[in-house]
């Protein structure tokens, strides 16, 4: 993976949770309500409305080139062992519009859980609603078992990588946080 790749894991052992509860409660403030796909469920508009947001938010990261078609993404992100849908957090708008996900799928085989994508759409950005998913998703790790949480970023991508520093991240080898 060499330079072009930074990987992080947080062990939530050692995390304060309230400590992030104002993020939360930006969240509250601006409309946003956080919840899980499982929740929502999993039917066939709700993985259509995934794909379509998880688009949308993958168009800004350094290096991503093309998003997956549906069929692909359907395919190798949702239909997969790794995928569970407690592990998928929502951001959702009073509208009803999904307006940001983080994303994190079961590896629990190799004793954590990975982040596989945490984004917000371009209109509910710089609320603070990132962090506060990323927090609501860290019981993810809980559900299956282990107590750390993976995340692999281009290096390009300093925000992300900033955020999860400053939620207690650090880094680890890249090539280990995909195996």
């Amino acid at each position: 993976m060499g330079e072009t790749w930074v990987g992080l894991e947080l062990d939530v052992r050692h995390i304060d949770v309230d400590r992030w509860a104002p993020y939360t409660d930006r969240c509250r403030s601006a409309g946003l309500m956080l919840t899980t796909y499982a929740e929502l469920g999993d039917t066939p508009s709700n993985r259509r409305r995934l794909y379509e947001l998880n688009r949308d938010c993958a168009a800004d990261i350094p290096g991503r080139g093309l998003f997956y078609t549906y069929e692909e993404y359907v395919r190798e992100r949702v239909d997969v062992p790794s995928f569970d849908p407690r592990g998928v957090v929502l951001a959702v708008a009073g509208d009803g519009a999904w307006a940001g996900m983080a994303a994190t799928s079961d590896r629990r085989a190799s004793g954590w859980v990975f982040n596989e994508m945490t984004g917000m759409r371009r209109e509910y950005r710089r609320a603070g609603v990132a962090v506060a998913m990323k927090v609501h998703g860290i019981g993810f790790a809980e559900v299956c078992g282990v107590h750390r949480v993976r995340t692999l970023h281009h290096a390009a991508n300093t925000r992300a990588i900033a955020m999860n520093r400053m939620l207690g991240y650090v880094d680890v080898d890249a090539g280990e946080s995909t195996v």
